[in-house]
Parts: structure tokens; C-alpha cells; sequence
């Protein structure tokens, strides 16, 4: 597998995953705490592939090494929402 076809690949799994966090989020119960968390959850969850998609389109291999940071930041935050929202309903 080349490069290119890596990064195409990972592009739609991170929409996949984008949409199945949107799910995830909507089905969460509609208190005034659970917003706080679907809202952070929806957001980081849907940024980890804008900035991947971003880095595979940057100018240099630094702004290309700062975008995939800023996507593993975001992978990280959504892994911690995740992990809450389990302590909450598991």
C-alpha cells in the first residue's frame, strides 16, 4: 500500500468514525451535564479527521507534523470523553 492510498484509507475511517461519534452523541440522554459532554465529544471526535485531512494537504512536513499532532491531541480528548460517558453508563 502506497502512501497515498494510506492516507485516502484513513480519510474515510476517520469519517466514519466523525459520524459514528455524532451517533453516539445524539443518543446520549439530554440533561444539562450530558451537554457539556456530547458537546465536547462531538467536537473533538469530528476534528480528529479535519486535521488529518488538513495535514495531508499542508505545504511543508512541519505544518504536516503540526496538524497530525493537533489530530492525536484530538484522538486523545475523544478517547477521554469516551472513557467518561463508559464510567457514566457502564
Amino acid at each position: 500500500m502506497t502512501n497515498k492510498e494510506f492516507a485516502e484509507k484513513l480519510e474515510k475511517r476517520t469519517i466514519k468514525f466523525a459520524i459514528d461519534v455524532i451517533n453516539l452523541s445524539a443518543g446520549l440522554p439530554k440533561t444539562t451535564e450530558s451537554l457539556v459532554v456530547k458537546n465536547q465529544l462531538t467536537k473533538s471526535g469530528t476534528s480528529i479527521g479535519a486535521n488529518y485531512r488538513e495535514a495531508n494537504r499542508s505545504r511543508s512536513k512541519k505544518d504536516f507534523k503540526n496538524k497530525i499532532r493537533i489530530s492525536l491531541g484530538e484522538a486523545s480528548e475523544t478517547d477521554y470523553w469516551l472513557e467518561i460517558i463508559e464510567e457514566l453508563t457502564g
